[in-house]
């Protein structure tokens, strides 16, 4: 009977040992998944802390357009009606400023304030003086005019001429004349300018 019992003991007590993996394991799964649970739930408020902290502005200009483009938050129109859509509304919105920019300028107007409108009239005629070159045509004479002015970026006295030519009604000037001229109706292909006087004759 002790035989008997053993053996008996020995299939009990040997049948919970396969059980027993089983059972650790189960517990095993389930501290596992208690404890991804315990990380997943902490993970979630840690996030947000993360989203509110101000960020570092983007390095490169690829990144810039990225952040800009996110800031926007609005996806290009991608089907015909909303194209037009967009354009209807940018087109209205143009409207709107024209017609506010308008009264702007209306209400400046009737207050005097702003720049007048050019009243239409006769305009200022140029005055140049210049070194007569040549006299040789009639009633013509080329005058050379000298221009000196500083350069902007480099300061240098930067030192250049034109010539023109200019109505001597009566053969007057001679070559070497210092004389003024003024700006005239066109009477030649290269007449502009008329003689007014001479300011220095030619030694």
């Amino acid at each position: 009977m002790a035989d008997q019992e053993n053996p008996e003991t020995n299939e009990t007590a040997d049948a919970p040992e396969p059980d027993a993996p089983v059972g650790e394991a189960q517990e095993a799964g389930a501290e596992a998944q208690a404890a991804d649970e315990a990380a997943a739930t902490p993970a979630e408020p840690e996030a947000t802390p993360a989203a509110a902290e101000p960020q570092a502005p983007p390095a490169t200009p690829q990144e810039r357009k990225v952040a800009a483009r996110a800031r926007r938050g609005r996806r290009r129109a991608s089907t015909p009606e909303e194209r037009a859509e967009l354009r209807r509304a940018k087109a209205a919105s143009r409207s709107r400023h024209r017609a506010t920019a308008r009264a702007k300028r209306a209400g400046a107007g009737a207050k005097g304030e702003g720049t007048p409108p050019a009243e239409p009239g006769p305009g200022k005629a140029k005055m140049r003086l210049g070194r007569v070159v040549s006299d040789k045509a009639d009633k013509t004479i080329t005058v050379r005019i000298d221009v000196a002015r500083r350069h902007r970026r480099y300061q240098k006295i930067v030192r250049s001429s034109t010539t023109l030519h200019a109505h001597d009604e009566r053969n007057d000037a001679n070559e070497g004349d210092l004389v003024r001229v003024i700006e005239a109706r066109p009477m030649s292909r290269t007449k502009r300018w008329r003689l007014v006087e001479i300011l220095e004759r030619a030694k």
